[in-house]
């Protein structure tokens, strides 16, 4: 399938402005903007590697272009004609000046002030388990951020999702790619954490639903896939469709923080503390959310099955790639 963009109506005069645009979701939901036929700004601390999101519309359509959410005059330049904002900032694991505090709250504030300065509806990423009192730095920071962006824009659409997969997610192919050279996988905490995996092409159409004005202004809406499924579970089912065997390995939580502890130092480490405090806490759509409508269905988005998705990118993995015949 070709990448390039099929709008469904004309190139609009509506400038939509990505922060964070060149990400995972990013490129995914600049995709589908681009498809529906805005014009899209793609703002980004690296113009130099994110040019292979032109092709994704015509010519002209998508500009790339320099900010820092960690210098407000850089956000300010981006937002500058903007009829729309979308912020998908963030980072699972600090390094260097990219800590949960600078990006996930100060970023997040300077955003929302700069979409608020050009009278911009704004939809901001944030994640299920945002939460003041969360054990972990990373779900403290998002909340804090969501209460900033609150204070400068209240009719903000915030968006959180639970773990997001797909092609090139850090969740099942990491755990792949660990799986073809270890003989065993650990289970922090028994493995008993649940998640409510979505696919990105999903969150990407949420994203483009709220920008068409669909989403409730001031919502928090909370965006999981159909399967609510345990740690173990998951990784059951990745070893299922890498076509291998591991030993599943569960690791407490008291020895799970002395691992990281140990390694959450290095740049890159497999595991942080912060990590594992995470865990601690099930990442699944709360009854709340899901009884106000507040959900992937609730705009409309019907939700993309586990099955359906990870026998499209997993498959590299197998021994025998796609020929490899899977047991039923």
């Amino acid at each position: 399938m070709s990448d390039v963009a099929v709008t469904d109506r004309p190139v609009s005069d509506s400038l939509v402005t990505v922060f964070g645009g060149s990400g995972f979701l990013g490129r995914h939901v600049v995709r589908v903007l681009a498809k529906r036929g805005y014009r899209v700004r793609v703002a980004v601390r690296r113009p130099d590697l994110a040019g292979f999101l032109q092709p994704l519309g015509f010519v002209g359509q998508i500009q790339v272009s320099q900010a820092n959410v960690r210098f407000p005059d850089s956000v300010a330049r981006a937002a500058e004609g903007s009829e729309a904002i979308v912020n998908l900032v963030g980072v699972l694991a600090e390094s260097g000046r990219q800590s949960f505090d600078a990006v996930h709250v100060f970023g997040a504030r300077t955003i929302a002030s700069a979409a608020k300065a050009v009278g911009a509806p704004l939809v901001h990423m944030s994640a299920i388990g945002a939460d003041a009192a969360s054990p972990s730095a990373y779900g403290r920071s998002k909340a804090e951020g969501e209460m900033a962006v609150r204070e400068l824009a209240p009719d903000a659409v915030v968006m959180r999702p639970s773990v997001v997969f797909g092609q090139e997610d850090e969740f099942f192919n990491r755990f792949a790619a660990m799986a073809q050279f270890s003989p065993a996988l650990p289970l922090i905490g028994g493995g008993a954490t649940k998640f409510q995996p979505v696919f990105v092409g999903d969150l990407a159409q949420a994203v483009l639903a709220a920008v068409d004005g669909k989403a409730k202004a001031g919502a928090t809406y909370e965006l999981g896939g159909p399967e609510v499924r345990t740690f173990r579970e998951l990784m059951e089912l990745m070893l299922h469709e890498i076509a291998a065997k591991r030993l599943l390995i569960d690791l407490p939580f008291g020895l799970a923080h002395f691992m990281a502890y140990l390694t959450d130092w290095a740049p890159g480490a497999p595991l942080t503390r912060d990590q594992v405090a995470m865990l601690r806490a099930d990442n699944v759509v709360s009854e709340a959310a899901a009884k106000a409508g507040f959900t992937l269905e609730g705009l409309g988005v019907a939700p993309s099955a586990l099955a359906t998705i990870l026998p499209t990118y997993l498959w590299r993995f197998r021994k025998g790639g796609q020929f490899t015949r899977l047991a039923t």
